[in-house]
């Protein structure tokens, strides 16, 4: 029986889609009797099929690609019905697998069968660090100083809703990449989607567009139970994302949205209520930089009035700013302090 299903939804990017899949060859664990790999392919125009056609000398992937492109949403939703493991880890098409990691997460599931979510902690690191290397990218060069996601230090079992916690998930498990989810649960909850929103190919018009993994899981796991593993078993890779103009309105928004649909799902209120003014610590800012930058930035899809109104009985909805020119302050003295190092290096060459 298939264990795990590495899910991998794809669309022209078939440099960093080679990159992940030698990371999966290089975890030297593989065993095709516990885990299969599905590539779900948007109908890219680039040489992603060839890549993966390379791939499957070596690895056990199971590979489709649309007729069409049918969005970021319905890519999911394909992805994760072409997996057959009780188990789906579903990755972004950039993102790499440190060693042993998939020999790691099968042991955990082993471990605990009565768990149905397992958070499991990501590396930080730029696209930029990988195009000192040759192409594929071997996980033997990742830098050895690299950031966790999350900072919580100890793992162990826990409610699923507890997750829900920015002292542990800073983006309430908006990173699918940290989520390792029983299959059938998945599959038993799709139909909570808005089937207009999902139809919609505007980039994050709606919240089923934009986080439609976190509503499936708060209807389908708010009452499981859950493991948190403090260590990274992958690397994120940012600087590839197209999104990334909307950034302020998938933080400020989208994601203090999520919060009503996991209260809709037995989030208590205090820590709700807590978590809503964590996700208001850059409202401000981002309030500013959506509207400066409407044509590309969301802020069409956002009533402003009442979108104010409903932050600014928070205590963040006012530091915001002050956390915002702390850290530009903060910023400008790094800046000064590199300036003044610069003529020491020269004497000292």
């Amino acid at each position: 029986m298939t264990k795990l299903s590495i899910c991998i939804p794809t669309y022209n990017r078939s440099s960093h889609l080679a990159d992940c899949l030698n990371s999966i060859v290089l975890c030297n664990d593989q065993s095709i009797h516990k885990f299969q790999i599905c590539v779900s392919d948007n109908n890219s125009d680039d040489d992603t099929e060839s890549v993966v056609r390379s791939a499957q000398s070596r690895l056990n992937i199971k590979y489709h690609k649309n007729e069409a492109n049918i969005g970021m949403t319905r890519n999911f939703l394909k992805v994760v019905s072409m997996a057959e493991g009780s188990f789906v880890w579903m990755i972004g098409d950039d993102d790499l697998l440190l060693p042993n990691a998939i020999s790691k997460l099968i042991n955990l599931i082993d471990k605990y069968p009565q768990v149905d979510f397992f958070y499991v902690n990501s590396f930080h690191l730029n696209t930029e660090y990988l195009k000192n290397f040759p192409s594929p990218f071997d996980t033997a060069n990742l830098p050895k100083n690299m950031r966790p996601f999350s900072d919580w230090p100890t793992s162990g079992e826990l409610n699923f809703l507890e997750l829900i916690n920015p002292r542990i998930s800073f983006d309430f498990l908006g990173g699918i990449f940290l989520s390792v989810f029983r299959r059938n649960n998945w599959l038993q909850h799709t139909s909570v989607l808005d089937d207009a929103a999902i139809l919609d190919n505007r980039t994050f018009s709606h919240f089923d567009n934009t986080f439609p993994h976190i509503k499936i899981f708060a209807y389908a796991f708010s009452s499981s139970q859950a493991y948190y593993n403090s260590e990274p078993l992958n690397v994120c890779l940012t600087g590839a994302r197209e999104w990334a103009p909307m950034y302020p309105f998938v933080h400020s928004v989208r994601l203090v949205e999520s919060l009503r649909v996991y209260r809709q799902n037995g989030l208590p209120y205090w820590q709700y209520l807590r978590c809503k003014n964590f996700a208001l610590n850059n409202f401000v800012p981002d309030f500013i930089n959506m509207f400066l930058k409407s044509e590309r930035s969301g802020y069409r899809y956002i009533q402003p009035a009442r979108l104010v109104l409903n932050a600014c009985y928070f205590p963040n909805f006012y530091l915001s700013l002050v956390y915002f020119m702390g850290r530009r302050i903060r910023s400008l003295f790094r800046l000064l302090l590199a300036r003044k190092k610069i003529p020491v290096l020269d004497k000292l060459s």
